[in-house]
């Protein structure tokens, strides 16, 4: 049973049914989906989800689905890490880590949207699936359409990532690479869309998509104990996931299941391709878009479709945004291996490098609660890293060499 009472534009409010459409005809504005919370109140609790599956499903009354998931039925409700080493590291008192690179089936948080937004798609009658993607999408879509018998086609900058390029291609999807950058790829897609009718995950069934990532939210809230936490370092793409995480901390403030709203929200972005960052920093309610250039690719949207929101919510909740560098980057993801044993790829390397920035500036308190979501596997941008890391040590099968390998580490201590 869902709880959708319908799509709302998020400019004008005209109010639209239940389809695959995204943009409102009046104003052009983005759709959102909206729910029933009276009714939901009457049959959700924390009983009754905590008595349920550890999945991202067991808030099932908050996503737009009518019956059961086709795929995804066992993402989410990844690790909230008490990070101790890491939160000495950066001279605070309460840390975690929200660990994305854990999550099934393709080791993202794109695998919450990509089970929504493919699950809607079976609803609405759709046999193909697509999208525009930065690699982390293209992999779960790749992935979950293989999963459910759908046909997808994937459109990518030309020159990602190859482990994650390899990790879409080998469900047997259609993978196109584009000469161009994100933005350049997505308005070809749109174009796609319209001509040829699919399910494209963040064009027309974007809506539903963008709902999957709320259960982040709802997850940190519930596993801190039914409360906000005080501080959240969110990455930045499109800004959507920023945004939904705050909506799922409204919903839940507004069913009763969590006592206050006091959270900040902090967005971080890789220096390289910051247009909401910039922005914020500049007290600008509008971003400008850039031309990305980072190694953080699964952040390089230079023409951010929910920037104008995730200023916004930023802003509503005294938050603040911040980038970084590459070489600040590369040493975030070292620096959550080495404390954490978790292993990110370039974006989890922003958010640690942002979190500790903002730390540094005194703009997040060094005695609150702080939570880092860090969204992806290390294992697919590897590449980033073969010179950054120590060279291997190369001995004979001898003791005696070992023995002076280690008097030699010993001299350098």
């Amino acid at each position: 049973m869902s709880f959708v009472k319908g799509l709302r534009c998020r400019e004008c409010g005209e109010i639209y049914h239940v389809a695959p459409i995204h943009v409102c005809e009046l104003c052009f504005g983005p759709l959102e989906v909206v729910y029933d919370y009276e009714k939901i109140k009457k049959v959700i609790s924390k009983e009754a989800i905590s008595s349920r599956k550890k999945s991202m499903w067991r808030y099932k009354e908050l996503l737009p689905i009518d019956g059961e998931p086709v795929v995804g039925i066992d993402s989410g409700f990844t690790p909230l890490v008490k990070s101790n080493k890491l939160a000495k590291a950066l001279g605070v008192k309460e840390l975690y880590i929200k660990n994305d690179t854990v999550n099934h089936p393709t080791f993202s948080f794109k695998d919450r949207v990509v089970s929504v937004a493919v699950s809607k798609a079976k609803e609405f009658g759709f046999n193909t699936v697509a999208c525009a993607s930065t690699g982390n999408l293209a992999n779960s879509v790749a992935a979950s359409a293989a999963a459910c018998g759908m046909n997808s086609y994937i459109f990518i900058p030309y020159n990602l990532e190859q482990a994650k390029v390899l990790n879409t291609q080998i469900y047997g999807a259609n993978v196109v690479g584009i000469k161009g950058n994100y933005d350049e790829v997505n308005r070809l897609s749109s174009e796609i869309a319209g001509k040829y009718g699919w399910a494209f995950v963040n064009i027309n069934i974007r809506p539903y998509y963008a709902e999957g990532s709320k259960t982040l939210g709802l997850e940190v809230a519930e596993q801190l104990g039914w409360r906000v936490p005080k501080n959240i370092v969110v990455p930045m793409a499109s800004g959507s996931l920023l945004t939904k995480v705050y909506k799922g901390f409204k919903e839940l403030y507004e069913l009763g299941m969590v006592p206050d709203l006091d959270v900040k929200l902090y967005g971080a972005q890789a220096t390289g391709c910051s247009p909401i960052s910039m922005a914020v920093k500049e007290h600008q309610e509008l971003f400008k878009p850039v031309i990305p250039k980072t190694i953080a690719k699964s952040l390089a949207i230079g023409n951010p479709a929910d920037g104008f929101y995730a200023i916004e919510a930023i802003n509503k909740t005294g938050g603040w945004s911040e980038d970084v560098s590459d070489d600040e980057v590369i040493e975030g993801i070292k620096l959550l291996a080495e404390t954490e044993g978790i292993f990110a790829e370039t974006a989890g390397g922003v958010t640690v490098g942002v979190a500790k920035k903002l730390i540094e500036q005194d703009r997040i308190p060094k005695d609150e609660s702080i939570v880092l979501l860090i969204t992806g596997n290390g294992l697919k941008t590897q590449e980033v890293l073969f010179d950054k890391v120590e060279p291997l040590k190369i001995i004979p099968a001898k003791l005696d060499a070992f023995d002076e390998l280690v008097k030699g580490k010993e001299k350098t201590k």
